[in-house]
């Protein structure tokens, strides 16, 4: 439904794409859907702390509510003849080149959160072992942090300039030669492009913390380093990261100790850290899935309107 999902921050005033709800009995489901969807994506850029997964999953959820409700429109016979005529084949096939781009970006974001939920089990059950054995944890901890380092390195600065670059390429049409279910459609198309690379840009950015705060876009790509923060490894320090910084610093810090050999385990503490993310990860894979499964209809769709 419409109203399913919620935002943060849904006193910020959104434009709409005031699609003609003549013209297709989906168009106000259409436009209430987006128009959440872009004050997520508002509540997202101004945020003044990291995203936590809750958030994240908010906007997966309204996505693929989103893509539900696109696929009739896209399969109905007025789109599908007034999409096939010459000048407008061409934004058939570059939504089809992009939803190859977005199935990449999901594809390596299921499986950064598959290995960082593998790493995750691993560590709390070397904690919760009886008789707990310092060297597996201290060899859990470090693995989890090579992990999260290499990760940052390799996939999620690369997701994350790629999905920059696919933003900046959302293609330009000459609309004065558009009737206006065509004019529709092609709104439609083009805001659900600009989501879908937001809400799948938010995944890598919660998944990139710890990051600092910039005027110019929101946030930084990523920190170079996972910097153990003293502060941020109690409890109270936690209400400044969100649930992956949360474990990075804290699991940097226990590190540090480990090094020193005078290493203080407060079990419990990183238990609770871990038993967050976890059920982070668990949801986000949900959402993710859900997301995966929409691109792969969209592009069936999509297909099926070049080979009728």
């Amino acid at each position: 439904m419409a109203g399913s999902f919620a935002s943060p921050c849904l006193h910020q005033p959104v434009r709409s794409i005031s699609l003609p709800s003549r013209l297709h009995p989906n168009s106000q489901k259409i436009e209430a859907l987006l128009s959440k969807l872009k004050t997520w994506e508002l509540s997202f850029t101004s945020m003044g702390s990291p995203l936590g997964g809750e958030t994240i999953q908010v906007g997966l959820t309204g996505l693929a509510e989103l893509y539900n409700s696109i696929k009739e429109l896209i399969q109905s016979p007025l789109t599908q003849q007034a999409l096939l005529q010459h000048q407008f084949r061409k934004l058939v096939e570059d939504t089809l080149d992009e939803s190859i781009g977005l199935l990449d970006a999901c594809g390596t974001a299921r499986h950064l959160l598959l290995n960082m939920k593998i790493h995750v089990q691993v560590l709390q059950s070397a904690l919760r072992r009886k008789g707990r054995d310092h060297s597996s944890i201290e060899s859990s901890v470090q693995a989890y942090i090579c992990f999260r380092k290499k990760a940052k390195k390799k996939d999620i600065i690369k997701s994350i300039r790629a999905l920059k670059t696919m933003q900046s390429n959302v293609v330009a049409f000459d609309l004065l030669q558009a009737d206006l279910h065509l004019l529709m459609v092609i709104k439609v198309l083009r805001e659900l492009s600009s989501v879908t690379i937001s809400v799948c840009r938010s995944l890598f950015v919660f998944l990139s913390v710890p990051a600092m705060r910039t005027k110019a876009n929101g946030w930084s790509l990523i920190s170079k380093v996972l910097m153990p923060v003293t502060f941020a490894a109690s409890d109270r320090g936690q209400k400044m990261l969100n649930e992956v910084g949360s474990v990075d610093i804290v699991l940097c810090s226990l590190d540090g100790q480990f090094r020193k050999d005078g290493a203080k385990i407060d079990v419990q503490m990183v238990l609770r850290r871990l038993q967050a993310l976890d059920g982070s990860v668990e949801g986000l894979e949900g959402g993710l899935e859900c997301l995966f499964r929409c691109l792969i209809q969209h592009r069936v769709s999509l297909l099926n309107l070049l080979t009728p």
